[in-house]
């Protein structure tokens, strides 16, 4: 009898993963025939919610399906029960970057206090979000900011970084443009830091400034407050 149990949950766990197997071919079958960018499909597998699929394209981008991929949904899955976002939640995830593995040899770091709570920023000195995080960021202590120099909103933006990286002092330089609206003092030496920042943040996908990364590989795009910083370095401690 245990052998005919055992037998009978063998054959339903495998008709039910030979059953999934052919929905995901069905639908990379059916999208990638009715919507063009989505021929390069990098992952399709069931989401927490029955009946629904979750497609990944581009690495981190994230869309719903039902069994046969006759109906697409773009937008955010909610876990009710227990108020989280999951397609956020994923996202994350996905987006993750190994700090330790980040070039810190190509920033500009700022301590603060004893320094041993770790950020890195990428930042463009004529980003005006950047300069609002800036001044709101002067309020943490106890930590180091690795500045990621990424010029990117035009010409004004390459020259002021490098005048930033070549001079005496880059944070000194950095903070007294960021902070006190000084132009740095115009300088030369190597910048080629600089452009692999560039390549850096488009390998990373960074498509905009500032974007943060804590020191548990998660990121944040844009601007946000001290106390959400503080909050997030405490969480990572």
């Amino acid at each position: 009898m245990k052998k005919f149990k055992w037998f009978l949950l063998t054959s339903i766990v495998l008709c039910h993963t030979a059953y999934a197997d052919t929905n995901i071919e069905i639908i990379r079958k059916n999208l990638g025939q009715r919507i063009g960018q989505l021929e390069k499909i990098n992952e399709i597998k069931a989401s927490p919610m029955p009946g629904l699929y979750e497609i990944r394209v581009n690495q981190a981008e994230i869309y719903y399906t039902d069994a046969r991929g006759d109906f697409l949904i773009q937008g955010n899955l909610i876990d009710t029960q227990r108020k989280l976002n999951l397609t956020e939640e994923r996202i994350e995830k996905l987006t993750a970057i190994e700090f330790k593995s980040l070039p810190f040899k190509d920033a500009i770091s700022i301590v603060r206090g004893d320094g041993k709570r770790q950020l890195a920023v990428f930042e463009d000195p004529n980003c005006g979000y950047c300069k609002k995080f800036e001044r709101d960021i002067k309020k943490i202590n106890n930590i180091t900011v690795h500045l990621f120099l990424v010029p990117i909103l035009g010409p004004d933006s390459v020259k002021k970084s490098k005048d930033i990286w070549c001079a005496k002092d880059p944070a000194k330089a950095w903070q007294t443009w960021m902070i006190d609206n000084k132009k740095p003092t115009p300088g030369e030496c190597d910048t080629s830091a600089l452009d692999r920042n560039v390549a850096l943040s488009q390998e990373f996908k960074i498509n905009g400034t500032p974007t943060l990364i804590f020191s548990d590989g998660s990121r944040v795009p844009g601007a946000i407050s001290s106390a959400e910083v503080e909050k997030r370095l405490n969480v990572i401690r």
